[in-house]
C-alpha cells in the first residue's frame, strides 16, 4: 500500500513552495543541473525534483543533504533557534508551579 502524505495547511503548501524556489534558484546560480545535485546529494533526480517543487513528502534528511552540498547547510542552525514564545510558556509554568510542601512544625 502506497505511503500517503496527510494533507497540508495553504500556509504551510506556500511555504514548501517557497523553499523549493530557493533551492531552485542557489542550484542555478552555482550553474548546477538538477542531475548533478541529485548525485552529490545521492538522491534520486525525482526526489530531488520533489524537494525543489515544494512536495510536502520529501524528508528532512534530502533537504538537509541538499543543503550541504550548496553549501547552505548553515542556514538549518536558525530554524527554531530563538524560541521565544517557548520560553514565555515555560516561565508562566516555572511561576505557577508548586515549590513544594512546607513544613509545620
Amino acid at each position: 500500500m502506497p505511503k500517503r502524505t496527510p494533507p497540508i495547511f495553504p500556509a504551510t503548501s506556500r511555504q514548501l513552495a517557497l523553499l523549493g524556489e530557493r533551492l531552485r534558484a542557489a542550484r542555478l546560480r552555482r550553474r548546477m543541473t538538477q542531475a548533478a545535485l541529485a548525485t552529490r546529494a545521492d538522491v534520486s533526480l525525482p526526489t530531488l525534483r520533489k524537494l525543489e517543487q515544494g512536495e510536502p513528502s520529501s524528508s528532512l534528511a534530502t533537504l538537509l543533504r541538499t543543503l550541504q552540498v550548496l553549501g547552505l547547510d548553515q542556514d538549518i542552525e536558525l530554524l527554531a533557534k530563538d524560541d521565544e514564545v517557548g520560553r514565555r510558556l515555560q516561565d508562566i509554568h516555572q511561576v505557577g508551579a508548586p515549590r513544594g510542601r512546607s513544613r509545620t512544625s
